[in-house]
C-alpha cells in the first residue's frame, strides 16, 4: 500500500507534466509513500524513500544511488524511538553498506545493494529472538528486498539473480511481541512544527511501542502499538492537526487472513470453494425488523431469539448457506464472540475464507454493513468494516426483571435500565427520560449520526421525540430509525 501510493503520486506529476523534471518525480514519490504509509513497515520504508529522495534530487549516478541509501538508512533508524536489530533496519543498513563499496556505476551499485540485503535478511532470524523461534526470516526486511530487487531490474533492465531458496516470510515485527501486547495500531498524517513533534514523540513513547515518526516540513506520518488508540489520537490533536487517522485493532487482522485448506463438499449441501460466489455478510440480528433490514441490504441473516443465542452450528450453516468465497462475520454480541470463532475455524477447513468483526451490538453490525464494499480486496473491506463497526458507540435500554446491583446502583423490578456500551449506566423509571439522559450521555464525546432501533411494544411517540431532542440540541448530528421488530430489545442507540 506505501509502493502504491508512492506511484500514484508519480502517475500525477507524469499526467501534469509530459516529462517532469526528475527531482521534482523523487520528491513526489517520497510525498506520496509518507502519505500513504501502512504498517510498521511501510512507515519506515516511507522514510528510507524520503532520504533517498534528498540525495536523488541532485543527480542519478552510481555515486549519487549509493549515497542516497546511505542517507535513507541514517534518517529510517532515527524515526524509530527504539530501533531493533533484525528488522528492515538492520536489512537497509546493509544495503547501503554494500551499496557504498565497488563501482560507481549505477546498475552495479543497485546489484550490490540488493545482494547485501539479501545476505542480511537471511541472518535476522539469528539477530531476533521471536523471528528465530518462529523460523523465518523479517517481512519487512523481506519486503525492502523486493523493493531493491525492483530497482536493480528498472536500472538494468535485467531481474536480479535469485538463490533458489526462497526465504520464508513472516508476520511483520518490529520489537519482539506477545499476545499480552498492545491492542491497537494506530497511524496518522500530522501537521504540526518539529518541536510539537518532539514532544509528541516523548508522550506516544510512553504510551505503546513500535512508535514510528516520519516525515518533515511540516507534514508527519506517526505510527505506534498502544492499549489506548483514543489517548494516541488526542496526543496528536495536542501535538497539531491530524487526519487519515487509521486504528486496527490485532485481534481481527489474524481473523481477517485465514485460509482453511481447500477441499470438497463437506457436511450435506456445502458447495465445493469452485462453485462459490464472491463475498457475502453474515450477521446475527436480535430481532426480525433488523434481520429484515440487513437481508435487504444484501446479508444472510441469524436471528437471536431472547435467551437463545445461536449456537456455533447455526452459523456454520448460515456461513455455508451465504455460498461464497469469502464471508464476512458480523456476531453483533460479545458473549457470541467464542461461537462465532469456532463456527469460522470449522468453515476455514471447507476452503471459505472468513473473517470476523468483533462487533457487540446490533447497530455496530449496522454501521460495518453500511461500508461493505465487495469489489474491494477483502483484506481492505474487513478493516473499512471493522474501523466502521469501532467507532460507533453504542447503547440500549432494558427493563429489569428483578432487583440486582449494577454498575449504576441498585436497581428494582420494573426500573428502567440504560446501558451504554455494555455496562448500566442509567437507572430511570420512564421510558422516555430515560432515553434522553442515555443518548445525552454518548453524544457528549461527539458523533456525527444517531442510529435507533425500536422494539415493536416501544412507546410510539419515542422515536420522533428523541428525534426531535438530537435536532434541539446536536445541530450536526443526523439521526435515522429502523423498526427492530417482535423480540427485539426496548430501544438500542448507536452514535457514529
Amino acid at each position: 500500500m506505501t509502493v502504491e501510493s508512492a506511484s500514484q503520486a508519480v502517475e500525477a506529476v507524469f499526467a501534469a507534466i509530459t516529462v517532469p523534471d526528475f527531482a521534482d518525480t523523487v520528491r513526489a514519490m517520497a510525498h506520496g509513500a509518507l502519505i500513504g504509509a501502512r504498517g510498521n513497515s511501510g512507515t519506515i520504508l516511507s522514510q528510507l524513500l524520503r532520504g533517498m529522495s534528498e540525495v536523488l534530487a541532485e543527480g542519478r549516478d552510481g555515486d549519487h544511488l549509493a549515497r542516497a541509501l546511505g542517507r535513507a538508512s541514517v534518517s529510517a533508524r532515527e524515526a524509530v524511538a527504539h530501533p531493533v536489530e533484525g528488522t528492515i533496519l538492520t536489512v537497509a543498513a546493509a544495503a547501503a553498506s554494500a551499496a557504498a563499496e565497488g563501482s560507481r556505476d549505477v546498475a552495479a551499485v543497485a546489484r550490490a545493494a540488493y545482494a547485501g540485503a539479501r545476505t542480511a535478511l537471511e541472518a535476522t532470524p539469528a539477530q531476533l529472538a521471536v523471528l528465530e523461534r518462529a523460523g523465518v526470516v523479517d517481512a519487512g526486511g523481506r519486503g525492502l528486498v523486493a523493493v531493491l530487487g525492483a530497482l536493480v531490474e528498472a536500472v538494468s533492465g535485467q531481474a536480479p539473480v535469485r538463490d533458489r531458496r526462497a526465504p520464508r516470510g513472516a508476520a511483520p515485527v518490529m520489537e519482539p511481541c506477545s499476545a499480552a501486547g498492545p491492542a491497537y495500531e494506530v497511524i496518522y498524517l500530522l501537521e504540526a512544527d518539529r518541536a510539537a513533534v518532539t514532544r509528541l514523540r516523548e508522550r506516544l513513547d510512553a504510551l505503546g511501542d513500535s512508535l514510528v515518526v516520519v516525515g518533515g516540513d511540516g507534514l508527519w506520518n506517526v505510527h505506534v502499538h498502544v492499549d489506548d488508540a483514543g489517548a494516541a489520537v488526542e496526543a496528536g490533536i495536542e501535538a497539531g492537526r491530524p487526519h487519515r487517522i487509521r486504528i486496527t485493532h490485532f485481534g481481527t487482522t489474524g481473523a481477517a487472513g485465514g485460509h482453511g485448506a481447500a477441499g470438497g463438499a463437506g457436511a450435506s449441501g456445502t458447495q465445493a470453494p469452485g462453485d462459490r460466489a464472491g463475498r457475502a455478510v453474515v450477521a446475527v440480528l436480535p430481532g426480525e425488523g433488523l434481520a429484515r433490514l440487513c437481508a435487504e441490504a444484501g446479508a444472510t441473516t441469524v436471528l437471536a431469539r431472547p435467551g437463545e443465542p445461536p449456537a456455533s452450528g447455526e452459523l456454520v450453516d448460515a456461513i455455508r448457506r451465504a455460498g461464497a468465497r469469502e464471508v464476512v462475520l458480523l456476531p453483533n454480541d460479545a458473549a457470541l464472540r467464542h461461537t462465532a470463532a469456532a463456527a469460522a475455524e470449522q468453515v476455514r477447513a471447507e476452503g471459505i475464507r472468513v473473517a470476523l468483526v468483533p462487533t457487540r451490538a446490533a447497530v455496530q453490525g449496522i454501521a460495518a454493513l453500511a461500508v461493505h464494499e465487495p469489489e474491494r480486496r477483502f483484506d481492505e473491506d474487513v478493516v473499512a468494516m471493522t474501523a466502521a463497526a469501532g467507532s460507533t458507540r453504542y447503547g440500549e435500554l432494558a427493563v429489569a426483571e428483578r432487583q440486582s446491583f449494577t454498575s449504576a446502583g441498585v436497581c428494582q423490578a420494573g426500573d428502567v435500565l440504560g446501558l451504554i456500551d455494555g455496562d448500566v449506566a442509567v437507572i430511570g423509571q420512564d421510558v422516555r427520560a430515560t432515553a434522553v439522559t442515555v443518548l445525552n450521555r454518548m453524544l457528549s464525546a461527539g458523533g456525527e449520526l444517531v442510529t435507533l432501533v425500536l422494539a415493536e411494544d416501544a412507546p410510539e411517540d419515542l422515536a420522533a421525540r428523541l428525534e426531535a431532542h438530537v435536532r434541539g440540541t446536536h445541530l450536526a448530528v443526523d439521526t435515522v430509525t429502523y423498526p427492530g421488530g417482535p423480540q427485539a430489545p426496548l430501544l438500542l442507540i448507536g452514535v457514529e
